[in-house]
């Protein structure tokens, strides 16, 4: 991901369940002024929060979109911690993203980590604050 404009959490969980990392994130934060550029590979979980007024962004993915491979991540989940630096008065979700299960109820169900191309996590905003995809 990379931000042209404004200021943006970029997140990253490792949903490989065979790393040494699996269920840890990182968080960076990216913006126009800072030109920090973040790379989220197979197997991990994305999201971000933005954190500015506004803010544009643009990212690439490596293959194209399938919603059969989507899976999605509940995005204050405590077993991944992540502060996203928004209070929690000011988030918004989608629809989708309201539904999204927890870490361990990942774990239960049947699915194919690395058959994932990015997998949909959660996009926070600030309330009355424009979002551009």
């Amino acid at each position: 991901m990379c931000v042209i404009e404004g200021t943006v959490l970029d997140v990253a969980v490792d949903l490989r369940r065979a790393s040494p990392t699996f269920g840890k994130h990182v968080a960076v934060e990216l913006s126009g002024e800072n030109k920090r550029q973040l790379m989220i590979p197979r197997g991990f979980a994305h999201g971000f929060s933005v954190l500015s007024k506004t803010a544009l962004f643009t990212y690439k993915c490596d293959n194209f979109y399938n919603k059969a491979s989507e899976v999605g991540l509940l995005f204050n989940d405590p077993d991944v911690g992540v502060d996203w630096k928004v209070s929690a008065d000011k988030v918004v979700l989608s629809d989708k993203d309201k539904i999204n299960p927890s870490l361990p109820e990942l774990l239960n169900r049947s699915v194919n980590v690395k058959s994932l191309v990015k997998s949909s996590f959660v996009y926070l905003k600030k309330k009355q604050r424009k979002l551009v995809p």
